[in-house]
């Protein structure tokens, strides 16, 4: 059948199962979305106030769900306005595909206005871009970026249309879209391999990172785990693979990870690397990292294996696939005595803030409270964003979204409306410090705009609060530019975007809040007045070993 570009599109993007998506338009994406308003019973369009929050929604959307995000928007700044939203996907390894539309063929190359080499520009940061210059090649090129986002490491692919494309028509063949098995990259001998490590040590660290969720091995994970007899820690993006209250489990590992998590690796022998990619954030000083351990990492992106800490034994592959070969040869091990030494440290060194005043980690403990855990909880970047990752009890997979790769501050909001777009049974809430809702605070509008009933928790210390705790320890308390010495009214700020609004103040304006907000069916903006000192604890120096790690005890002990 004969189809214009724009019917093209919109085919392909049924072929690959989306009905949802999240966009801006504008002059070179007009035949698209003209056909978008012909074909509105097959698709939510989500229309942001930004860009920026158009990718940052695709990309919640498709890490609470494991479904390729997709987002749109026109030529020039609109396809700019994407690119940190495609590089917090690319980091963190995210399944989307960005849709532009650019000027007709003939103008490419003239300084056309709004003509920008968008594929170009985001190279770096994508796993795949094309430029289609010709309507023939268009439904192949879709179909191609779709398998590329999904397929191995998922992530980021752009598709840039000249908007003559869009116009013209062609022959176009649908296809059946069907789901790709892993390719198997390992060998029986190298689960023997791993089984035979396994066995022979005494003192297992299990370290799980984000490539658990995208594989969806929490299953596999769990038996993993209780075969193994070892202690399990988490990275920012592993958070939800394994249950957070689990006995087995430490906390978090790095530069603010727990001393049982910290020091227990610096102690293990083995030390077992499921899907994480050893971050300079976990490692401290890479050098030191797990320094009397063996090492073995299992994850399917080879590039990862000796970039970062060299190993001792490595399995490309997905790890679901591998777990599960691996659990079928392991037997049933026995660790107690070093589970004893770990359940000290955790015993000895718990997460601990001060109880008589009104908190972050106090208001994240009610969260949790009051959701059960079942919660998907997203975040901006910085001190909120480390006391979510401490102090929410992560159950399940999918249920933390956060930007941890590239440290969006204004990630939280967009990646919350997407989450609860692909999840509307869930209770979505954003954790955000005042100086991250800043950068996107628009998309409350958004929110408005679709009565999205999300919760836009504000941890307002008005101070860049992160940075100020760098200052403090680090910089001889110069707080350069870190203060927000002004008089910006959050609560109004969301009230006039549309949303409703609690200010909190104290502690026991908590949890009354949270129920209302939960109970509202709207969105719901809670501004809550920390003081501007409070500190992420533990953490470990920059350029030391994570045994070095230090809480708030240490410091005053060292003063």
């Amino acid at each position: 059948m004969q189809l214009t570009g724009s019917q093209i599109v919109l085919e392909c993007l049924k072929e690959q199962g989306v009905d949802t998506i999240f966009g801006y338009p504008g002059g070179t994406i007009l035949n698209i979305y003209d056909e978008l308003y012909k074909q509105s019973d097959n698709f939510l369009h989500i229309l942001t106030s930004h860009e920026q929050g158009a990718a940052h929604a695709a990309d919640g959307y498709a890490r609470s769900t494991g479904k390729v995000g997709v987002c749109f928007a026109t030529s020039g700044p609109g396809s700019t306005n994407l690119v940190t939203g495609i590089a917090t996907a690319y980091m963190d390894s995210v399944p989307m595909v960005a849709i532009t539309c650019n000027v007709n063929l003939p103008l490419l190359g003239k300084d056309t206005f709004q003509e920008v080499d968008i594929a170009g520009i985001t190279m770096p940061i994508t796993k795949h871009g094309y430029i289609v210059k010709d309507v023939k090649n268009l439904a192949d090129t879709i179909r191609k970026a779709f398998k590329i986002a999904r397929s191995g490491r998922p992530g980021p692919v752009i598709v840039d249309i000249t908007k003559d494309v869009t116009a013209k028509t062609c022959d176009f063949r649908p296809v059946t879209i069907s789901e790709e098995e892993p390719v198997k990259k390992y060998h029986t001998d190298d689960i023997n391999q791993a089984v035979k490590m396994i066995k022979a040590s005494k003192r297992p660290f299990i370290y799980v990172g984000g490539g658990a969720i995208i594989s969806n091995a929490s299953k596999e994970l769990l038996e993993f785990a209780k075969k193994v007899d070892a202690p399990v820690c988490d990275t920012l993006m592993g958070k939800g693979a394994f249950d957070g209250t689990d006995k087995l489990y430490t906390g978090m590992i790095g530069m603010h990870g727990t001393k049982a998590s910290n020091l227990g690796v610096s102690e293990c022998d083995l030390l077992i690397t499921l899907g994480a990619r050893f971050s300079d954030r976990v490692t401290g000083n890479a050098k030191t990292f797990a320094s009397k351990a063996k090492i073995l990492q299992i994850d399917v992106d080879a590039a990862e294996i000796n970039k970062n800490v060299r190993v001792d034994f490595a399995i490309v592959g997905d790890l679901k696939r591998v777990l599960t070969a691996i659990n079928e040869k392991l037997e049933q091990l026995d660790h107690s005595e070093w589970l004893g030494k770990i359940a000290d440290y955790k015993k000895k060194f718990p997460l601990g803030y001060d109880t008589d005043k009104l908190t972050c980690p106090y208001i994240i403990e009610e969260i949790d409270k009051l959701t059960k855990g079942d919660a998907i909880i997203t975040t901006d970047v910085g001190q909120h964003q480390m006391w979510a990752a401490q102090y929410y009890k992560y159950r399940k997979p999918r249920t933390f979204l956060t930007s941890g790769g590239l440290g969006t501050m204004g990630y939280g909001l967009g990646a919350c409306i997407g989450a609860k777009v692909g999840n509307p049974d869930k209770v979505c809430i954003n954790i955000a410090g005042d100086g991250c809702f800043r950068m996107n605070m628009n998309e409350m509008a958004t929110a408005s705009r679709y009565n999205l009933p999300i919760i836009e928790v504000v941890i307002n210390n008005h101070v860049l609060g992160m940075v100020r705790q760098w200052q403090t320890l680090f910089y001889q308390q110069h707080y350069s530019q870190t203060i927000f010495e002004d008089k910006v009214d959050y609560c109004k700020v969301a009230e006039g975007l549309g949303c409703e609004a609690i200010r909190i103040t104290k502690k026991n304006e908590v949890a009354p809040a949270l129920k209302k907000a939960l109970k509202m069916g709207k969105p719901v903006l809670l501004d809550c007045i920390i003081e501007e000192d409070d500190k992420v604890f533990p953490m470990v120096p920059p350029g030391a070993s994570i045994s070095e790690v230090f809480d708030e005890k240490d410091l005053k002990n060292k003063k």
